[in-house]
């Protein structure tokens, strides 16, 4: 059994600083970068860069919607061909300094509302790829198991990496609780892991309800934002090996 473990970070934006992104990237297989819209800033950007290479973590890029005020979260009323520009802006910048430092971008992961957008709106999940095809082919895209998303990358021959969540919880109907909503974000160490070994070894989910669904994932995601982060992933990531499962990056997997 094997996973990757990725992480968003980079959220930091000027003299704001959110979250403990130099402990939390040495926890994880795979970074996801915020680009500059929704959070993070040229310098945050360059520095978190920079810790993932020094942790070895493969590089992604975090693409938003233009929200900094609402962190992405909030549904924004723009065109498909808007948001497959601002896509590619984000991930061409992304690259940039990326290749910058001597590294090279290996996957896209889109955040917050765009990514809950794209995974149920087919024109919307096309504009997305369309966004990441423009600059680079190459690049993965992860997102939820059986979403749009997952089908606009296959039709146009793009990769694409079922992503599932730990840290958060989900509905009957398989989407993910809405943050809003009390217990929607799971902090306590034991309960992800419980969940992330769900998900891992047996292919299952457990819904609010008590309700089993079934669950794909190449990847679980602990976000960078939830209180404690860097603990949960260093008890996540030592619970999963002492568990047998191999944790590695993307690319490392078959």
């Amino acid at each position: 059994m094997r996973i990757d473990l990725n992480a968003d970070v980079g959220e930091s934006f000027g003299v704001y600083q959110l979250g403990d992104d130099r402990a939390l990237i040495r926890c994880v297989t795979s970074v996801n970068i915020a680009c500059g819209f929704h959070a993070g800033d040229p310098g945050v950007m360059r520095r978190t860069v920079r810790l993932a290479m020094e942790a070895g973590a493969a590089i992604g890029a975090h693409p938003g919607f233009p929200d900094l005020q609402g962190f992405g979260r909030r549904e924004l009323n723009m065109s498909p061909r808007e948001i497959e520009d601002v896509v590619l802006y984000q991930v061409a910048a992304l690259a940039g300094v990326v290749a910058a430092e001597g590294a090279r971008l290996r996957h896209v992961k889109p955040h917050g509302a765009l990514y809950n957008t794209a995974a149920k709106n087919s024109e919307i999940a096309r504009a997305v790829i369309a966004g990441i095809a423009a600059f680079d082919r190459s690049l993965a895209i992860v997102g939820p198991p059986d979403s749009q998303l997952a089908v606009a990358a296959a039709g146009a021959g793009l990769r694409s990496a079922a992503e599932a969540f730990a840290d958060r919880a989900y509905r009957p109907d398989g989407s993910l609780v809405p943050r809003h909503m009390p217990g929607a974000v799971i902090d306590e160490p034991v309960m992800v892991l419980e969940r992330a070994l769900e998900i891992v070894r047996r292919r299952e989910v457990t819904a609010t309800d008590g309700s089993v669904r079934s669950i794909h994932a190449d990847t679980i995601c602990v976000h960078g934002d939830t209180p404690n982060a860097s603990i949960i992933a260093a008890q996540l990531r030592r619970g999963l090996a002492e568990a047998g499962i191999r944790v590695a990056a993307l690319d490392e997997l078959p």
